[in-house]
């Protein structure tokens, strides 16, 4: 793998993902887009190529389809200059969980956990093989919050974060860098697929300052990065309070609360 190793972004024709590709070009990464907008990421790329010199290749895919995410997922594996993925891609949908179809919550599923799970497992072995290289996973504060209304995309969200959890432990130690990343609202076209108007929403985060905040807890090597918390300690706090029940998960019998009076 090279000093600056390639960077493989998905959703990368907008938004956040644009906004990565952008700043990893001006550290001097070449890139590889993944989107299914093949014309925004053309433009991109041009203006990329011509302002930073890097070099730069367009995958077009729908993650939610098996052969198209094949597609990437050989990339990931055979490609040896790519040593960092960003795993951006995701959607929304409006609506309460009684009023979301089957078949639209199912697809959620698909591109926000499925499809960034087999890209992880692509290109992570790899990765510990060479003992580098980093993955970033774009989850959402929402992940922790139920109270937001938010069920099905929440749970997708709270999966991004349990993942990368658990793969920072395990991948850690063989060099490889596992970052979460948990924006709160921002400014990015996801609110078009619920039905919102992102100019009627408050406290809205640019995408140029969420990924620039986002690349500090990179640098740094946060394993949980959460651009709108000003507060560190409450997570740590969270943390903590989450790894002191684990000892009282090793009970051979129910707690007394449970126990039935004879």
């Amino acid at each position: 793998m090279t000093a600056s190793p390639s960077v493989l972004i998905t959703g990368a024709s907008t938004g956040i993902g644009a906004a990565y590709a952008e700043r990893f070009a001006r550290r001097g990464h070449d890139l590889v887009l993944v989107a299914r907008d093949v014309a925004r990421m053309e433009a991109l790329g041009a203006r990329l190529r011509q302002e930073t010199g890097v070099a730069l290749d367009i995958i077009q895919a729908d993650l939610t389809k098996a052969d198209e995410l094949a597609t990437v997922e050989t990339r990931l594996r055979d490609d040896a200059r790519i040593g960092i993925l960003v795993n951006n891609a995701g959607t929304a949908i409006g609506g309460s969980f009684v009023e979301q179809s089957t078949d639209d919550v199912a697809r959620l599923v698909a591109l926000n956990t499925t499809a960034l799970l087999r890209l992880a497992s692509a290109i992570a072995p790899r990765l510990a093989a060479a003992g580098e290289g980093a993955i970033v996973n774009i989850g959402s504060v929402v992940g922790l919050a139920p109270e937001f209304g938010m069920t099905v995309y929440g749970a997708t969200k709270a999966f991004v974060l349990f993942l990368s959890q658990g793969l920072s432990l395990e991948l850690g130690p063989r060099g490889v860098y596992v970052q979460a990343v948990l924006p709160a609202t921002t400014r990015t076209e996801i609110w078009g697929h619920v039905g919102a108007d992102v100019n009627t929403l408050s406290n809205v985060m640019e995408v140029g300052d969420l990924v620039d905040a986002a690349l500090v807890g990179f640098d740094r090597r946060e394993a949980v990065t959460i651009p709108p918390l000003p507060d560190a300690g409450q997570w740590d706090a969270l943390q903590a309070a989450r790894q002191a029940m684990l000892p009282n998960y090793r009970n051979e019998h129910p707690a007394e609360r449970y126990r039935t009076v004879a």
